[in-house]
């Protein structure tokens, strides 16, 4: 396996299991002897932390769909200078729970905003940056929404970290469908996975890609 610094994300609807492969996968490169630094968005830095309550919180309803928008970019604007960037640099592999394909999806297909408009802040927001390679964890909106409802009843969350949980189900849907729009034009870089598998097959196929990174 090549040890130059990779960038790997991982996305997909909410319930979808991908926060789950993306801590597997980096124990795995622990495991190897790789640096690996695991991190997330939104709220992989300090203000993005602030800006993450703003964002999940289902008291904010009623933020506009823009405004939704431009708190994203600042947060990965800040993800990347502060996080992303130096520990590339360093040689440091970074798995991101969730990257700039999930603001395509849930803002642009989700909440109908211009596409070209999201990629143009994008390129903004990310520089030279791009992911050596994305996991859509991809599974029918009505697995993802059996898992939200039992990881709710059996873990008591936080309630303000709901919002976009309690969407309606056509939201899921034309997220789901952006992510698959999404990996139709970018097969070069997106790997599909088959997120109804079992969490150790899921776990198998991950790996078995990411040892062929050269």
């Amino acid at each position: 396996m090549s040890r130059r610094a990779r960038f790997i994300t991982f996305e997909g609807i909410d319930g979808c299991g991908k926060s789950t492969q993306a801590k597997r996968l980096a124990s795995y490169l622990k495991n190897k002897g790789i640096p690996v630094l695991l991190t997330f968005e939104p709220g992989g830095t300090g203000i993005g932390y602030n800006i993450r309550k703003i964002l999940l919180d289902p008291k904010n309803k009623h933020i506009s769909p823009l405004a939704e928008l431009f708190l994203y970019m600042a947060d990965r604007a800040q993800h990347i200078k502060e996080v992303i960037g130096p520990s590339l640099e360093k040689g440091i592999w970074v798995i991101s729970d969730r990257f700039y394909d999930a603001t395509l999806a849930y803002q642009g297909f989700g909440r109908g905003i211009d596409i070209s408009f999201i990629d143009m802040l994008n390129q903004k927001a990310c520089g030279k940056i791009r992911p050596d390679i994305t996991f859509l964890m991809d599974c029918p909106v009505e697995t993802a929404i059996i898992r939200i409802s039992n990881r709710i009843a059996n873990s008591n969350p936080d309630k303000g970290q709901l919002r976009f949980e309690q969407e309606d189900l056509r939201f899921h849907e034309m997220v789901r469908k952006g992510y698959l729009s999404i990996a139709a034009r970018h097969k070069d870089r997106i790997v599909m996975v088959d997120a109804t598998s079992s969490i150790d097959e899921i776990e198998r196929f991950i790996i078995n890609k990411i040892e062929m990174l050269t």
